[in-house]
């Protein structure tokens, strides 16, 4: 998951050594001519390597701009690019700081336009991922985009009736479009530390990776074990492929030291991408590790380093973990740059 202002496909070939088989990139909906052109090129550096593409599409001026001819367009644009690709649309839906957040109603609406543009038009070549995210936190109050009490999606979204909308309230299924809608489902998932507020350096703990999908975690940021089984109920019982479109461990290079950096995300991909996890989570088929360094409003702007890829040592490690579990990584000759 590149910061392709700054990053290539071949760059990343130069320095993990292997071609990773799906880049992630973002796109506005409606898509303009400008992007369309960006898409295309996307498109053809991620085909060069012999990989899929996801496109993350992302309606900033609100999900009534979903139209059945603006679906169309956007799934023929698609189609052109010549690609494999996966359809991540209006990611974290359930989050609270997107102006596509807790509106499940017309959300479910508009994800179902689009997917039924892309099945018709691309086929077997597109797939849709419905990807909500982590519940923990949940409807994550304070949000320029939290669903307002007395409205109709405030009664959709308090699952258990009780007048008040917290983690007690299912924050994944009021969301869901349906089973002939989603291909993939998926969930964005980090470690943003152990406790809030967020911004400390902090070590992951033990297992939290699968307990935050299997609905069990209850640690150092407090009880979470009332949340859903995500895993068993959108990719077990449904038996959709999963995918983890989003996750790394949290790093703020201006209050923590190399060393540090090194074991936090060690930590997070040794579960992330582990035998165990493997063994454990079969139907999930995809994780994108988000290799960006950028300002996060969640800790005041300051700049946390989400990647793996700028140091060579944790480099070697990662990839030590990859052939381990399995994963097939052929190794190249590296550069340190």
């Amino acid at each position: 998951n590149l910061d392709w202002a700054m990053d290539t496909p071949k760059k990343v070939l130069r320095r993990f050594g292997f071609n990773p088989k799906v880049y992630v990139r973002f796109f506005a909906f409606p898509i303009s001519d400008e992007e369309t052109k960006t898409l295309y090129e996307t498109a053809k550096m991620v085909k060069k390597q012999k990989a899929l593409l996801l496109v993350t599409i992302e309606p900033w001026n609100g999900l009534s701009t979903v139209t059945d001819f603006e679906a169309e367009r956007h799934a023929n644009i698609i189609k052109k690019a010549g690609v494999k690709t996966f359809v991540r649309f209006a990611h974290e839906m359930n989050g609270s700081w997107y102006s596509w957040c807790q509106q499940p109603t017309v959300y479910k609406t508009a994800f179902a336009k689009l997917a039924t543009a892309i099945h018709k038009i691309n086929g077997k070549n597109a797939a849709m991922i419905w990807a909500p995210n982590y519940g923990g936190g949940y409807p994550f109050s304070g949000g320029q985009y939290e669903v307002k009490p007395n409205t109709p999606d405030f009664s959709v979204l308090d699952t258990n009736t009780d007048g008040v909308i917290n983690m007690y309230d299912d924050p994944y299924e009021p969301y869901y479009p349906g089973d002939e809608f989603v291909d993939w489902v998926g969930m964005t998932l980090y470690h943003w530390g152990n406790q809030y507020p967020w911004g400390e350096n902090e070590l992951p703990e033990e297992g939290k990776f699968a307990q935050q999908l299997t609905g069990t975690y209850n640690g150092l940021d407090g009880d979470n074990s009332m949340l859903p089984d995500f895993y068993k109920t959108y990719a077990t019982i449904k038996n959709k492929p999963m995918a983890i479109p989003e996750t790394s461990a949290l790093f703020v290079p201006s209050t923590g030291i190399a060393d540090i950096e090194y074991e936090i995300k060690k930590n997070w991909w040794n579960q992330v991408f582990s035998q165990d996890s493997r063994s454990q989570f079969p139907m999930i088929k995809m994780i994108n590790w988000f290799e960006w360094r950028k300002p996060e409003s969640e800790i005041q702007g300051a700049v946390v380093d989400w990647r793996i890829g700028n140091r060579f040592d944790m480099l070697e490690e990662f990839i030590s973990v990859l052939e381990k579990a399995g994963l097939g990584v052929i190794i190249k000759k590296r550069s340190e740059k």
